[in-house]
């Protein structure tokens, strides 16, 4: 735009359009500009939308719902990544408080672990900004929650493998304090035990990544598993590559359930048996609560879990039973 037009915008002048009076405003606010003093009451609807990664497809997948929700309803999506070596999740918060938005959308983000720093969540509440969490948190943190869940995701994937005639299933997770993580094993355990199949060797604690899932899945082959849930879809594809490494076949010899159905997984050799999160669904409900407290509705803290839906592919099977070996009457024979 021509500087007479942004000077016209900036000192209220008319014959502006409302679009190009919002675009001026809105570049001001992204690039950390000052409005005018006559202008900070109508500062942009910036939202905050905070990411662990990209490199997981469900990531940039539910960035999408978001990003599109809140652009229909008048907001401006701010992606926050953070990375090993970069911007922690804490500093975001801090540059987004800084620009003055609106609310904050988390997604996979440090309140699934116990043990991580929370003092950034304690702050935003404090200072009654509006937040959104999405998966399983830890308690305490007093924000509106949307989650899959975690523990019928389970259920789903064992039951399907025991319906293909398996007795020794795995599960690999993520770490220790992970909170879904934690959901996902509560649920395990109690299928184990129904079906009589518990033990501690099948569970395997990893970091979210196909390395990850590679190497828990190699120690739960050489345990003797023939089918494995994965808590994400990136580690079902690590557990693919370490049953081949071992010489094995998939879905002939270990049967493989990933979680999330990411981008592509039908597409992977073999398509990938998974629990689909709804993030559609979850990430509409996330922005109608974020868009509801900036509208000073109360909403309610608790928690809304939404119902994950098995999507059987080509990466399970039915188990295999070896042929019974002849008797010495049949070999005389």
């Amino acid at each position: 735009m021509s500087e007479a037009t942004v000077s016209r915008v900036l000192n209220g002048k008319p014959g502006i359009s409302d679009a190009t009076r919002t675009a001026v405003l809105t570049a001001l606010d992204v690039l950390g500009y000052e409005r005018p003093t006559k202008l900070r009451g109508e500062r942009a609807r910036l939202v905050g939308l905070v990411l662990p990664e990209l490199q997981n497809p469900i990531f940039p997948a539910f960035a999408e719902v978001v990003a599109g929700a809140l652009s229909k309803r008048g907001f401006t999506p701010v992606l926050c990544t953070r990375t090993a070596d970069g911007v922690s999740e804490a500093d975001y918060v801090e540059m987004l408080l800084d620009q003055h938005v609106s609310g904050i959308i988390f997604c996979g983000g440090l309140y699934h672990q116990a043990a991580a720093e929370h003092e950034h969540y304690h702050r935003l509440h404090e200072r009654g900004l509006p937040a959104v969490l999405v998966n399983a948190a830890i308690d305490d943190l007093g924000f509106p929650r949307v989650s899959v869940d975690d523990g019928h995701a389970v259920d789903q994937a064992f039951n399907h493998l025991v319906s293909l005639g398996h007795k020794r299933i795995g599960l690999i997770l993520g770490p220790a304090d992970h909170a879904p993580s934690n959901r996902k094993l509560t649920a395990f355990e109690s299928a184990a035990r129904f079906n009589d199949t518990v033990n501690d060797e099948d569970v395997e604690r990893v970091i979210f990544s196909m390395e990850g899932g590679r190497a828990g899945a190699t120690r739960l082959i050489k345990h003797g598993v023939t089918g494995i849930i994965c808590a994400s879809d990136v580690q079902a594809l690590g557990a693919i590559r370490a049953a081949r490494r071992l010489g094995r076949e998939v879905p002939d010899d270990i049967s493989v359930v990933g979680f999330d159905d990411s981008l592509f997984m039908n597409c992977t050799d073999p398509p990938l048996t998974t629990v689909r999160q709804p993030i559609q669904a979850m990430g509409q409900a996330a922005v109608t609560l974020l868009v509801s407290q900036v509208a000073g509705t109360l909403v309610p803290t608790e928690e809304m879990l939404f119902e994950p839906e098995l999507v059987v592919r080509g990466s399970t099977g039915a188990l295999k039973v070896a042929a019974p070996k002849p008797t010495k009457a049949a070999s005389a024979a």
